[in-house]
């Protein structure tokens, strides 16, 4: 078992930055492949970034690449997303992911285990 704790979200104002993290615990962090989906007021929820396990390769959404960057630390057994030029499209709850498989997953069904979310709210 593996559990997820998101953290780091908060207001900020459009154009600012945010970091969050999420804290692994449980199975050896190096085995699972993790990433972050996020879902706004009524809708679905997405993907946003995933890294692997054996390679540190990353992937993102369309909608982030140039202004998040994933990363993780797995003697910290953490994982974190750096937010810059934030968007109020970017405002949602924000999910740490984790999946059984060193690759990465867009969709959500992949991922096995999950946290309890983080709000970022990006003012205009």
């Amino acid at each position: 078992q593996v559990q997820l704790l998101e953290s780091g979200g908060g207001l900020v104002q459009a154009g600012g930055s945010l970091r969050l993290s999420c804290a692994a615990s449980g199975r050896t962090f190096r085995s699972y492949a993790m990433g972050w989906f996020r879902q706004a007021p009524g809708k679905e929820r997405e993907f946003v970034a995933a890294i692997t396990w054996s390679d540190y390769i990353t992937y993102y959404a369309d909608s982030v690449k140039g202004r998040f960057t994933i990363s993780r630390d797995n003697a910290k057994n953490t994982m974190y997303l750096q937010m810059n030029s934030l968007k109020p499209e970017d405002t949602a709850v924000y999910y740490c992911a984790a999946r059984l498989n060193t690759g990465w997953a867009r969709a959500a069904y992949e991922y096995n285990y999950w946290g309890q979310g983080t709000q970022v709210t990006v003012s205009s």
